[in-house]
Protein backbone atom coordinates (compact mmCIF):
# COMPACT_ATOMS: atom_id res chain seq x y z
CA UNK A 1 0.00 0.00 0.00
CA UNK A 2 1.19 3.47 -1.14
CA UNK A 3 0.13 6.72 1.10
CA UNK A 4 0.70 10.23 0.25
CA UNK A 5 1.38 12.80 2.78
CA UNK A 6 1.25 16.29 1.96
CA UNK A 7 3.56 18.91 4.08
CA UNK A 8 4.19 22.20 3.68
CA UNK A 9 7.10 23.74 1.85
CA UNK A 10 8.65 25.02 4.79
CA UNK A 11 8.18 22.26 6.27
CA UNK A 12 9.04 19.73 3.75
CA UNK A 13 12.43 21.15 2.99
CA UNK A 14 13.88 21.12 7.05
CA UNK A 15 13.19 17.29 6.81
CA UNK A 16 15.44 14.85 5.39
CA UNK A 17 13.61 13.42 2.13
CA UNK A 18 15.00 10.01 1.85
CA UNK A 19 14.15 9.15 6.25
CA UNK A 20 11.11 10.40 6.35
CA UNK A 21 9.20 7.35 4.85
CA UNK A 22 11.42 4.70 7.36
CA UNK A 23 10.42 6.87 10.12
CA UNK A 24 6.60 7.55 9.49
CA UNK A 25 6.10 4.01 9.06
CA UNK A 26 8.21 3.70 12.56
CA UNK A 27 6.02 5.63 14.27
CA UNK A 28 3.08 4.03 13.02
CA UNK A 29 4.72 0.38 14.25
CA UNK A 30 5.39 1.84 17.37
CA UNK A 31 2.39 3.13 17.93
CA UNK A 32 -0.13 0.09 16.68
CA UNK A 33 2.25 -1.63 19.16
CA UNK A 34 1.64 0.16 21.99
CA UNK A 35 -2.15 0.74 21.52
CA UNK A 36 -2.10 -4.01 21.21
CA UNK A 37 -3.11 -3.98 17.62
CA UNK A 38 0.41 -6.00 16.49
CA UNK A 39 2.25 -8.05 17.94
CA UNK A 40 6.66 -7.53 18.37
CA UNK A 41 7.05 -10.35 15.31
CA UNK A 42 4.62 -8.01 13.13
CA UNK A 43 6.37 -4.90 14.10
CA UNK A 44 9.86 -7.04 13.06
CA UNK A 45 8.20 -8.11 9.42
CA UNK A 46 6.86 -4.31 8.73
CA UNK A 47 10.40 -2.69 9.73
CA UNK A 48 12.36 -5.56 8.15
CA UNK A 49 14.72 -6.39 11.50
CA UNK A 50 17.18 -8.71 10.82
CA UNK A 51 16.06 -10.35 14.70
CA UNK A 52 13.79 -9.77 17.52
CA UNK A 53 16.57 -8.65 19.51
CA UNK A 54 16.88 -5.48 17.15
CA UNK A 55 13.36 -5.27 17.08
CA UNK A 56 12.91 -5.09 21.02
CA UNK A 57 15.65 -2.55 20.78
CA UNK A 58 13.85 0.23 18.77
CA UNK A 59 10.82 -1.05 20.68
CA UNK A 60 12.53 0.32 24.04
CA UNK A 61 13.82 2.86 22.14
CA UNK A 62 10.90 4.23 21.27
CA UNK A 63 9.74 3.97 24.65
CA UNK A 64 7.01 1.17 23.25
CA UNK A 65 5.34 -0.47 25.65
CA UNK A 66 2.67 -2.67 25.92
CA UNK A 67 0.26 -1.51 28.69
CA UNK A 68 0.87 -3.55 31.73
CA UNK A 69 -2.02 -2.62 34.65
CA UNK A 70 -2.18 -3.40 38.59
CA UNK A 71 -4.62 -6.12 37.97
CA UNK A 72 -2.25 -7.69 35.03
CA UNK A 73 0.24 -7.60 37.66
CA UNK A 74 -1.90 -9.22 40.54
CA UNK A 75 -3.05 -12.13 38.03
CA UNK A 76 0.45 -13.03 37.04
CA UNK A 77 0.93 -13.26 40.52
CA UNK A 78 -1.58 -15.35 41.32
CA UNK A 79 -1.02 -17.52 38.31
CA UNK A 80 2.71 -17.95 39.30
CA UNK A 81 1.56 -18.87 42.90
CA UNK A 82 -0.60 -21.54 41.93
CA UNK A 83 2.39 -22.80 39.40
CA UNK A 84 4.34 -22.99 42.70
CA UNK A 85 1.80 -24.60 45.12
CA UNK A 86 1.14 -27.58 42.44
CA UNK A 87 4.60 -28.78 42.70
Amino acid sequence: MEITIELPDNIANQLQPTNISRRILELIAADDYRQGRIGAAQVRRMLSFSSRWETYEFLKREKAYLPYTEDDLEQDTQTIRNVINQR
